[in-house]
């Protein structure tokens, strides 16, 4: 098993490539060889030239050594000696990986530090790395990170893979990202993990795993799915979240909220939307713009939703609502039936099929109009829930709240406010176009003249009506 790495320097750099050396304390004119616990490591240069330089560091594995009176939890014999173990990259290239780059996954290095500070173009290949799971998941763990994923293809039947990246980053932070993420590919660790790994793996992910959209994956692969340990780790990624800043803000309400408190809307919205889910009998939910979870925080409790599942473009507001829900807390039965997605509105996603029904509670507001069409689609065309609950600010009712000027939104981020009139018409064309019903209700309280606050929009597939 290897890793190779290649840095590229474009003609009017400022840095050579052949700097990588440096980078990695390691010569590129000599081959470096070490033993680790892992196996024996190789370290050469293939490639070396002002322009591009690539090392490459192998792993050789004795398969033989791995079980000789090591392995106390086998199947047996066979199952000890014939595996794939010793040659896919595993827990045993991440434990290579930092003996041999101690120095450069600490950010140093004695003869370029600037460079070592700076993020610049390299390539990334493992191979060959065993995955458990579709080829979907090395792009939901590396993009989100900065990665393009080059060709992450198949190299048998058996989910082994040639996993080639590329990104402009930190070498440093590269290091601790494959680390941490190609026995999580992998799901499996050779080695027994106790509280110790929680320190590894918060170390290495310091910076970016608290960030990360699937860090609860990440977590739980990390650690062989021990739940106690995973729980720790969790907990102790929230404790390394700005605190002074949710502090500050806590007390503070946006505009919209500030504007609508006095008539309790905000809590008015979402208690309508669970009923009408409850009076529609519905199993599945997808809540899309799901926020910091309120909606969803009042659906866990009805017994009758069977699977809840929250969508949000923003990693720390999917983290917050992580908090509110207390998934970290959560028993395996609780993880099954609520999840929460880092996701576009506006772009299609086939993990959106299959539900009973869909939420949009104050959130179309908030897109541009020229994309309404790209949420229509992926919505209506191609998830195509049995029901979609929409609601939205009325812009006719602004008049009336104290303090906001003429023209203005109730809320800086919003794109634009609709009329009545305008929902409606909308709202019907969609309909009509997509082989659905919908009916509207105003929610506030209601002015003879300007009609509610707020306006929802239900929409039915006509054959389930």
């Amino acid at each position: 098993m290897q890793i190779e790495i290649t840095l590229t320097a474009p003609d009017d750099a400022d840095y050579a490539a052949s700097d990588l050396g440096f980078l990695l304390h390691k010569h590129p004119d000599h081959i470096h060889r070490r033993e680790t616990s892992a196996g024996e490591v190789t370290i050469f240069y293939p490639e070396k030239s002002q322009g591009r330089t690539t090392a490459v560091m192998h792993l050789d594995v004795d398969p033989v050594g791995l079980v000789r009176g090591k392995n106390q939890h086998s199947d047996g014999l066979l199952a000890q000696y014939v595996n794939d173990r010793p040659f896919v990259a595993s827990s045993f290239l991440s434990v290579a990986m930092g003996r041999a780059f101690a120095q450069t996954m600490a950010g140093k290095s004695k003869d370029r530090q600037a460079l070592a500070d700076r993020a610049l173009p390299f390539e990334i290949r493992v191979v060959p790395v065993a995955l458990s799971g579709d080829l979907d998941l090395v792009k939901r763990l590396f993009e989100p990170l900065g990665y393009n994923i080059l060709s992450p293809s198949e190299i048998c039947e058996a989910q082994v893979v040639d996993l080639r990246l590329s990104a402009t980053l930190r070498l440093a932070d590269i290091l601790k990202h494959l680390y941490v993420l190609v026995p999580v590919l992998d799901n499996f660790k050779h080695y027994y993990v106790s509280e110790e790994e929680i320190d590894k793996l918060l170390a290495k992910g310091e910076g970016w795993l608290s960030e990360h959209s699937d860090k609860e994956l990440i977590t739980r692969r990390a650690l062989k799915h021990r739940r106690s340990l995973m729980n720790m780790a969790l907990a102790r990624l929230e404790e390394t979240a700005p605190q002074e800043e949710e502090q500050e803000d806590a007390p503070k309400l946006k505009p919209e909220e500030q504007l609508e408190k006095p008539l309790h809307l905000h809590a008015l919205r979402l208690d309508t939307v669970a009923e009408v889910l409850r009076q529609n009998n519905v199993t599945s939910v997808l809540d899309l713009g799901c926020g910091e979870g309120k909606l969803m925080s009042r659906l866990i409790k009805e017994r009758g939703l069977a699977r809840i599942v929250g969508v949000d473009a923003s990693v720390r507001t999917l983290e917050a609502a992580h908090r509110k829900l207390r998934l970290h807390q959560a028993g395996d039965a609780m993880a099954e039936r609520v999840t929460l997605q880092m996701g576009s509105l506006t772009y299609g996603d086939r993990r959106w099929q299959g539900f009973d029904a869909a939420t949009l509670v104050e959130v179309i507001e908030h897109i541009e109009p020229h994309r309404l069409s790209a949420l229509v689609l992926s919505l209506f065309a191609d998830a195509r829930p049995r029901m979609v609950v929409m609601t939205t600010p009325n812009r006719e009712y602004n008049v009336l709240f104290e303090g906001l000027k003429d023209g203005k939104l109730r809320h800086p981020d919003h794109r634009f406010e609709w009329t009545r009139a305008e929902f409606e018409s909308w709202a019907n064309m969609v309909a009509e176009e997509h082989g659905y019903s919908v009916s509207f209700t105003p929610l506030g309280p209601v002015d003879d003249t300007h009609g509610g606050p707020s306006q929802m929009a239900v929409f039915k597939q006509e054959d389930a009506v």
